[in-house]
């Protein structure tokens, strides 16, 4: 069986997890709790950069969270989050790599705001740039007679981008300016996969502490 280590509130765990239930895959969940036990050997053993997700299957254990889904795409296809088509599969690719490498700087510095971390001005106001221009990117690229991001087919598209986008009014960020992304994350929403995954406001609140040692670290 496959063994999945992650933590409630981490955007890149939760992308796969809710990869791992769209896939009805069976897996054990190991949840973290990042309170030093990342730093453990055992753990180390497994991810030396000691971030989570990770996964394991057999003895092929591996981290990233696009690496992971890529495996779980090629391992087991059915059913398949990625299109075939040229266009379709640049298109995935690209709101995927918007994700993970424009908004995690942002949240990391809005985070630290919301927390009490002390963060210069110019970088607050850098980081609600950049997630206004990650969401109208977003907004551009979301057609109202869609579901998602490609027709009607859910893509990791939606839900690397949807996982993360999920957490952002958490930060301060309103969606309102943004009708499609508010619509759209609406409908992800409703999916089982986004309700098992979503953590709870008393989840969110214990995890603050946690957080802000992190943080002050960076």
């Amino acid at each position: 069986m496959l063994k999945f280590y992650y933590s409630q509130l981490s955007i890149n765990a939760r992308r796969v997890w809710v990869t791992l239930l769209e896939k009805n895959l069976e897996f054990e969940p190991i949840l973290m709790k990042l309170n030093g036990d990342q730093f453990q050997p055992n753990f180390l053993e497994l991810n030396p950069f000691h971030h989570i997700p990770v996964l394991i299957d057999g003895d092929f254990n591996l981290f990233e969270s696009l690496a992971i889904l890529d495996y779980l795409e090629a391992k087991y296809p059915e059913p398949s989050f990625m299109p075939q088509e040229a266009k379709q599969i640049a298109q995935v690719r690209t709101i995927e790599l918007v994700t993970i490498n424009e908004l995690p700087p942002a949240s990391i510095i809005l985070m630290k705001d919301m927390l009490e971390v002390e963060v210069p001005d110019k970088q607050i106001e850098k980081a609600k740039g950049t997630m206004a221009t990650v969401l109208q990117y977003f907004e551009a690229n979301l057609d109202g007679n869609s579901s998602y991001f490609i027709g009607e087919q859910l893509t990791y598209a939606d839900i690397v981008a949807g996982t993360a986008v999920d957490a952002i009014p958490l930060l301060g960020i309103s969606l309102e300016p943004y009708p499609q992304v508010t619509a759209w994350l609406d409908n992800l929403r409703q999916r089982s996969s986004w309700q098992q995954t979503r953590p709870t406001q008393e989840q969110i609140e214990a995890s603050r502490a946690v957080m802000k040692a992190i943080l002050q670290k960076r």
